[in-house]
């Protein structure tokens, strides 16, 4: 019996290792899916873009982390676990396959975004955007931090171009990103401000306020790119959830929330 013991304990750990082999496995599975790093100004369209992907893969599980551009690049460098990152411009993406983090052949440009100059204090619809930039009725104007939001960016632009851009302007209220800068404005934070045309177009925020919609040509296009990072590009889901953003179904659900599908 004494020389049986040793025997039947092994099995036992056999069993156990066994077991927690199978649990890993497990766990393994049930973290597999595809993890998008987004630029804020994606956040209400996000997820029907979502729904309409499920329809056609519905054993993926979309995970999605919000931010400006700039910001989740800086992410992706230090190694966020990103499998897809959807920029605001294209030169986050660009950069990142040019150093080696990101796979170059999988860059593409899915949208183009528009800026709006919002307010949910004043009346806007129809008016002349450089004449009430010009007459001094908006105190505190909101924009996404340009060094990090290409929003923010394009923002400054205009500011610049009507002679009204002072960095460090007290009428300037900044947002980390897009999202946080109509939030701004939604709260009265700031009587007006630059956002995505996309957050207006949302359920939550189509019937709040007023906007103007920015000529395009007072600042660079906003075209919107999207890669696989070097963490992604061996996920055939996050491959499969990238060439996604080229059909139809991606592109109507693009073209509701007001951006120009490529």
């Amino acid at each position: 019996m004494a020389g049986r013991a040793p025997l039947r304990l092994m099995n036992v750990s056999r069993r156990h290792l066994l077991g927690v082999f199978f649990a890993l496995v497990l766990i393994v599975r049930l973290a597999a899916g595809v993890t998008v790093g987004a630029a804020a100004n994606l956040t209400y369209v996000l997820e029907p873009l979502a729904e309409a992907f499920r329809k056609q893969h519905p054993d993926v599980r979309l995970e999605t982390v919000l931010g400006a551009s700039g910001t989740l690049y800086a992410q992706v460098t230090h190694g966020a676990p990103y499998d897809v990152f959807l920029s605001a411009d294209v030169e986050y993406p660009r950069r990142l396959a040019e150093e080696g983090l990101a796979e170059k052949a999988s860059y593409v440009v899915f949208a183009r975004g528009r800026l709006a100059f919002w307010s949910v204090r004043h009346p806007l619809a129809g008016a002349d955007l450089e004449r009430l930039l010009h007459d001094g009725r908006f105190q505190r104007i909101a924009l996404a931090n340009p060094n990090t939001a290409p929003y923010g960016q394009a923002a400054r632009e205009v500011l610049k171009r009507l002679k009204l851009w002072d960095a460090g302007s007290p009428q300037h209220v900044i947002g980390e990103n897009i999202a946080q800068t109509a939030q701004f404005v939604e709260s009265g934070n700031a009587d007006a401000g630059f956002v995505a045309l996309s957050l207006l177009r949302s359920p939550k925020l189509a019937n709040r306020g007023e906007y103007v919609s920015v000529p395009e040509d007072w600042h660079a296009p906003l075209d919107h790119a999207a890669v696989l990072t070097r963490r992604g590009a061996s996920n055939e889901e996050a491959r499969a959830f990238l060439q996604f953003l080229a059909t139809p179904e991606a592109k109507k659900v693009l073209d509701a929330y007001g951006y120009a599908s490529r």
